[in-house]
């Protein structure tokens, strides 16, 4: 074996079980399997024009020294970025813990209770510092929590208001700059009008149906926005407020003055810059708006023996299910980063987080006290952590680079310095002598933190906040390892088993492309640093941007989408500025196959776009006489067609090319939905097939780690005629010539984790992103061919066989009382997670089982397959008392001195032998769903308070 090459590390199976594997598969070679699975003319006619593949020790040398030419500085830019200090404990045991960053998104509430609780923890932080009855389990980013802000306020308007056509949202120009600019490009396709102003000059006419604020504001300056909540009010106006966390441990809290919603940014709490993400972002709101709340909220309910649990709540809101009348797409989270940051306020508990706001504050006013002394004017008259200097920027700018510090400079004669955890004395008298030489006087050294206090009363916090004994009680290391590691302990993630989820490809995240991110050279970047401090960044970002362009067969990349949902929000609306461009601003109809992501149709209205739903035939591939008579009845207005590729139903449609043509002649745009990319890599390309533009998941094709439900990133690949509207950013600039506004707040998104598929590629190499391709593929076929005796797949290519994904029917076994859910419960006790369910066929699973995983693990899957099979023959309608009804199993159940069951304890908890050496046990029995709906609870009291007797 080839020691130095990553493809051997990265791809499952071994060179001497390929033979057995296509004996079983029932081909000669792979290249026959490939042919028999995709379509002839889509096949790349050569290979991927790439650098050569690194090994893992020469890549790690290569990123260190790319990281070398990144300049940390000093950074006080602020903007909603702040340098913090993550805890080692919490940097050990879950930023670089596989049994955390592995995975996926808890939907399978009963082996996802550590994470759930990690998020209940993270919600009850944001409600209790909001002041507001009910927090999401994160969003991505700040501003764009803020346009989610922005629409929920517009979809609950009122009647007479929506019959008026209220559609003006006022936002301060206190808010971020970043902000804004997501919040213009959101508004644009829902028709809403921004009017940007002085909010103590407003006029709270009734043209106006929310308005936004920023506390404190961009500059620093705290404002008391009670009054102005209070006129609101009184006019029928919404209000939305974004917050800096780690203020309102000193500030009052907005839900006290009455706001309606209030969002902002997690990363003070203990998440690295990392030049602009990935950070989780939060968002609060009233409970009478909890049908509106975008995203995820986890929920408290009961298990089936009455235990206290969790899950996530209010699930039916999901766009897979709901679609096109969605209300936000629920693929919007950074649960890893949540639960990093609500561990950091278990760690820190209200004590510790009250000492940093204070300390950070003492650091404020000592050097505004102390720059006066200089004989300059500090403008804010209340601040919490951000003071204003009125100098001259160019030159403290430039005094102030020569001695590696940054500042942010708003106009010629102004100076903002924001402090942050991370600053102590030396750095303050670092500052000092920065104003010092600019005002030609000698610089002293501060010998301690003054003790005086520049927030006044009126919006000072009175009011306590994080009384649960979660947040009081894991103040030592050894107590936080401990509490961590018990949390992980009762998750299932891919450093136990295989999570073969359809469409969400959960391959390895090797440790190479994760090690780079605890490098502080990457962590401490401040997003908006000029580029020439960022050098490392710039190179990596480049040819990761390259690498994808050539993968994709496209002719430019934009990374700035933070997630897939961010990807197919911005392609579509760099379609939409394409049409307008061309004076075709009245094309807004997008055609979706009825097989299609859930997310598609959610993306399509979220851009402005009216969703046309087109047939699939019977055996599940569109039917193109449908979408040719749609395309020609709709030819005047067509935006877009939106189309996964292979399909949904894991197959590669011969008539691709066919689809997009009729597209193309009828005026519209072919967006490729690339969660299904990991079939094409190498052997075929978006480019190459005609389609114009696709968003890639770098969470499931290009190794970033699922995380428990984020970070993703999904990045944009187009044509040509679309590199124009690349989105750009308003402080650094960044897209296309034409560039659409910001589709998330930071210029290259959530930069740090592009990381991690930088790696993967360069590992890779073209000939090993082939061959991981090559082996998804196999190994799906293998899955395939072994279970096909017991399960019916649903749907496979025009010679057989399946792309990297099956979907098997479950539907049969309703006659034996056994539904698709049963099955995926008692995987469980096979340890395993299940895969897809019920999408995109209800009472199916979906299975992908990656390039990764071995032979030897595929065998223990389809053994658990095959083995549930058996047990499904053995079930009977009229008794549901089995071993399927009552799975998952736990060890209090296997434990106790009862035992009710028609079955032995051993086959309810060792059906198969390999249990016996690595059993996994869940820590619950199955959630009450309709239990947690009735009694909808988010945040961490104590149990007695809400289960019922």
């Amino acid at each position: 074996m080839n020691t130095f090459s990553f493809a051997s590390r990265h791809i499952g199976p071994r060179e001497n079980d390929l033979q057995e594997m296509l004996n079983t598969v029932g081909v000669d070679s792979m290249d026959q399997l490939i042919y028999e699975t995709l379509p002839d003319d889509i096949r790349l006619k050569k290979d991927l024009d790439l650098a050569p593949a690194m090994s893992e020790h020469e890549y790690l040398a290569h990123n260190t020294a790319l990281a070398a030419k990144n300049k940390v500085f000093r950074t006080y830019i602020g903007l909603g970025y702040h340098q913090s200090i993550t805890p080692a404990v919490i940097q050990r045991n879950i930023l670089e813990n596989p049994g955390w960053y592995t995975a996926y998104t808890p939907y399978q509430a009963e082996i996802a209770q550590g994470r759930l609780e990690a998020l209940l923890n993270f919600q009850t932080v944001i409600a209790d510092l909001t002041g507001m009855e009910l927090a999401n389990a994160s969003l991505l980013d700040e501003s764009t929590a803020a346009a989610e802000a922005m629409s929920l306020l517009f979809e609950i308007r009122d009647r007479d208001q929506k019959k008026k056509g209220v559609n003006k949202f006022f936002v301060s120009e206190e808010v971020l700059p970043q902000t804004i600019d997501v919040l213009k490009t959101r508004a644009i396709p829902l028709d809403i009008e921004l009017v940007i102003g002085d909010h103590e000059n407003f006029d709270f006419s009734a043209e106006f149906f929310g308005a936004f604020l920023q506390y404190p504001g961009k500059l620093g300056q705290v404002f008391d926005y009670a009054d102005f909540v209070a006129k609101a009010k009184e006019n029928n106006i919404k209000t939305a407020v974004a917050a800096d966390i780690l203020s309102l441990v000193k500030l009052r809290a907005p839900g006290e003055f009455g706001v309606d919603v209030v969002v902002g940014t997690s990363q003070r709490f203990g998440i690295p810059l990392g030049y602009g993400g990935p950070h989780a972002a939060f968002f609060a709101t009233r409970e009478e708006y909890k049908r509106n709340i975008p995203g995820r909220i986890i929920g408290v309910t009961k298990d089936t023996d009455g235990n206290f649990a969790l899950r996530m709540a209010l699930q039916t809101r999901e766009q897979h299910i709901k679609r096109d009348k969605a209300t936000s797409n629920i693929c919007t989270a950074q649960v890893l980063l949540a639960v990093m940051a609500g561990m950091y306020a278990v760690y820190h508990g209200p004590k510790g987080l009250k000492y940093i706001a204070n300390r950070v504050h003492s650091l404020a006013v000592t050097a505004a006290e102390n720059i006066e002394k200089l004989g300059f004017s500090q403008l804010n008259s209340s601040y919490f952590d951000t003071i204003l200097i009125k100098a001259n920027a160019a030159q403290i700018k430039d005094i102030a680079e020569r001695n590696e510090v940054n500042f942010y400079y708003p106009s010629t004669d102004a100076v903002a310095i924001s402090l942050n955890e991370a600053t102590n004395i030396d750095d303050l008298n670092t500052i000092i002598a920065i104003f010092a030489e600019a005002a030609e006087k000698e610089a002293f050294k501060i010998p301690q933190l003054s003790e005086a206090n520049h927030i006044p009363s009126s919006v000072e916090r009175k009011t306590e906040f994080l009384k649960n004994e979660v947040f009081n009680s894991y103040h030592s290391e050894t107590d936080m390892m401990r509490y961590i590691k018990k949390l992980e302990r009762k998750d299932l993630s891919l450093n136990h088993s295989m999570i073969s989820l359809g469409s969400c490809t959960m391959k390895l995240n090797a440790a190479s492309e994760m090690l780079p991110l605890s490098y502080p050279q990457w962590g401490n970047i401040h997003p908006f640093v000029p580029l020439d401090q960022a050098e490392g960044y710039q190179i990596v970002l480049k040819r990761l941007e390259k690498q994808l362009t050539e993968i994709t067969g496209f002719s430019g990349t934009s990374l700035q989408p933070n997630s897939g949902a961010q990807g197919e929000y911005a392609g579509l609306m760099v379609i939409r500025a394409y049409h307008e461009s061309r004076g075709d601003g009245h094309r807004n109809i997008c055609l979706i196959p009825s097989s299609a992501h859930g997310t598609n149709p959610a993306s399509a209205v979220m851009a402005g776009m009216k969703v046309v739903v087109t047939k699939s035939t019977e055996t599940g591939n569109i039917d193109v006489e449908d979408l040719r008579e749609k395309a020609i009845k709709y030819k005047d207005n067509l935006a877009a067609l939106m189309v996964t590729y292979p399909s949904t139903h894991g197959v590669f449609e011969s008539a691709i090319k066919e689809i997009i043509k009729i597209t193309h002649d009828n005026g519209g745009q072919v967006y490729m939905d690339g969660a299904n990319m990991n079939a094409q890599v190498g052997l075929t390309s978006p480019g190459v097939i005609g389609a114009d533009v696709c968003h890639l998941n770098l969470h499931k094709t290009f190794a970033i780690p699922h995380g428990g439900g984020g970070p993703g990133v999904g990045p944009i690949c187009v044509a040509e005629q679309l590199v124009p509207f690349l989105p750009g950013n308003p402080v650094i600039p960044t897209g296309g010539d034409s560039a659409i506004t910001a589709i998330s707040a930071a210029p290259w998104g959530s930069a740090l984790v592009c990381l991690i598929s930088y790696g993967y590629i360069t590992m890779l190499g073209s000939e090993g992103l082939k061959k991981a391709t090559q082996y998804a593929i196999l190994n799906a076929n293998y899955i395939k061919a072994r279970i096909d005796e017991h399960y019916k797949t649903l749907y496979s290519g025009e010679r057989g066989r399946a792309a990297h994904e099956m979907i098997v029917d479950c539907r049969p076994f309703k006659a034996k009382g056994i539904e698709v859910t049963d099955i995926a419960k008692r995987l469980i006790d096979y340890g395993f997670h299940a895969p897809t369910v019920s999408f995109p066929v209800a009472g199916t699973l979906m299975i992908e089982p990656t390039e990764s995983e071995s032979k030897a693990e595929l065998d223990r899957f389809c053994d658990a397959l095959i083995s549930i099979r058996k047990e499904i023959n053995e079930a009977s309608a009229e008794e549901p008392n089995n071993v399927l009804k009552n799975s998952p199993h736990t060890l209090a159940m296997l434990t106790a001195d009862e035992w009710n069951f028609p079955y032995t304890r051993q086959k309810a908890a060792f059906p198969l032998e390999y249990l016996s050496d690595n059993k996994f046990w869940p820590s619950i029995r199955r959630v009450d769903e309709a239990f947690g709906d009735r009694n909808l609870m988010c945040t961490c009291p104590a149990v007695e308070e809400y289960m019922e007797e």
